[in-house]
């Protein structure tokens, strides 16, 4: 039951991102046109699951390429043309990890900051790559909260659930590694 509603509302929110891109404030907007903003949802999605890790990492996959589905039949309904096929690709590749630390973040441990350290790791990347690469167009704001957002869930994840100093080094040096690599990746994708 909780799978299918993931995947229901995988494709109904990535759908509903579509239509956010012009009805959020400016300040808010790049939720609805970012890569961490679909991150958000998956993990959250993936985590309410409770599923298991094999499962998490498929689910992540589904959720992931479904909301770029979803996304992309509500703009052709709204006579925009966007081709799902790049982002479906990183779903299809970055989704099964992204379910999988959603899972982990119910572990202990390693397991715990590993996870968080790949989803606060996407959050600040994003978040140095909106603040420099496109800061032009679009509002600091919402760089500035995805990226406290993911620094916050890391400190959270590392003081309550992966305690000691081999998890924090993990979470912390597997943070940094994932931010530098998505910022490098995501400014190479054209």
């Amino acid at each position: 039951m909780r799978i299918g509603t993931v995947v229901l509302l995988s494709f109904l929110l990535g759908g509903a991102t579509s239509w956010a891109q012009g009805s959020l404030p400016t300040e808010l907007s790049s939720f609805a046109n970012s890569a961490s903003g679909w991150t958000v949802l998956t993990a959250m999605l993936v985590f309410w699951s409770r599923a298991r890790t094999g499962t998490a990492a498929a689910l992540g996959a589904v959720s992931f390429v479904l909301l770029v589905l979803g996304y992309s039949a509500a703009s052709h309904v709204r006579g925009l043309s966007y081709d799902p096929v790049l982002f479906s690709a990183v779903g299809v590749l970055a989704g099964p990890f992204v379910g999988l630390a959603a899972s982990w973040l119910r572990a202990t441990a390693v397991r715990a900051a590993l996870g968080a350290a790949l989803l606060a790791g996407i959050g600040v990347g994003e978040s140095a790559y909106g603040l420099t690469v496109v800061r032009e167009t679009t509002s600091p704001v919402y760089w500035t909260l995805i990226g406290a957002a993911g620094l916050a869930l890391l400190i959270g994840v590392l003081a309550r659930r992966a305690r000691g100093p081999m998890p924090v080094a993990l979470g912390v040096g597997g943070a940094a590694l994932v931010a530098v690599t998505f910022y490098v990746a995501y400014s190479n994708l054209g």
